[in-house]
């Protein structure tokens, strides 16, 4: 799998998924046009919220034909990457606030064959990725507080997914900038303006009645020329 994607990519998030029809809503959002079917990884401690571990990430490798973007949100994720790789990920995210040796942890996602990603809160600052920036594949920003699907999409995220694109430009680093949290069509237009380019989303699509049509329709808007007054 090729992170240099010719437009956006969209991420459906399952955190948002009926669980007791998982399989359905894949199907419906891969129909829709999804890039990637994005996990949320949580432990209850890192974040106030528990969901999945690497069986359950198995069981949609095996029905899922999207490369699977697993996100830890774990205060350990060196303890368990092996085994969501061994599971089926394509592509893993650790955040930098739990890692003493991200570095290291980078490294050792890469040597599994999968794509590897540092995931940044909102109160992180970009600047802990600089002497990283090169090693990545991606970059996830949270535009929320982690732990729960639905909230409000924080309006400063846009000025830092623009900083992030410039400092992994000043590094030449060619990872590709990936945003979670408030992503619908009332904010997909700016935060590909600012230069986000693997767009997640879980309520936006999940919620709507129709998974397979909101992706398609967030597909559509993330595509289309933004509109006048946004800076790119």
């Amino acid at each position: 799998m090729t992170m240099h994607q010719p437009t956006v990519w969209i991420a459906p998030s399952i955190l948002s998924a009926d669980f007791a029809a998982l399989g359905r809503d894949i199907a419906a959002v891969e129909r829709g046009g999804a890039d990637l079917i994005h996990i949320d990884v949580m432990d209850g401690h890192f974040v106030p919220n528990i969901t999945i571990g690497p069986p359950v990430v198995r069981a949609i490798k095996r029905i899922a034909t999207r490369p699977l973007d697993v996100h830890l949100m774990i205060e350990d994720p060196d303890r368990y990457i092996r085994d969501f790789a061994d599971a089926g990920a394509s592509m893993i995210s650790v955040h930098v606030e739990v890692l003493p040796h991200l570095h290291r942890t980078i490294a050792f996602i890469k040597s599994l064959g999968v794509k590897a990603g540092a995931v940044i809160n909102p109160s992180t600052s970009i600047t802990t990725l600089e002497d990283v920036a090169k090693d990545l594949d991606f970059v996830l920003v949270m535009s929320v507080n982690p732990g729960f699907g639905g909230q409000a999409f924080i309006p400063h995220s846009l000025e830092k997914v623009r900083r992030l694109k410039g400092l992994l430009a000043a590094t030449g680093s060619s990872a590709q900038i990936e945003i979670d949290g408030g992503v619908d069509p009332s904010t997909i237009n700016d935060v590909v303006s600012a230069g986000a380019t693997i767009l997640v989303a879980g309520n936006a699509i999940f919620a709507s009645g129709d998974a397979e049509a909101a992706t398609r329709a967030l597909r559509a808007a993330a595509n289309a020329p933004p509109p006048p007054g946004i800076r790119a």
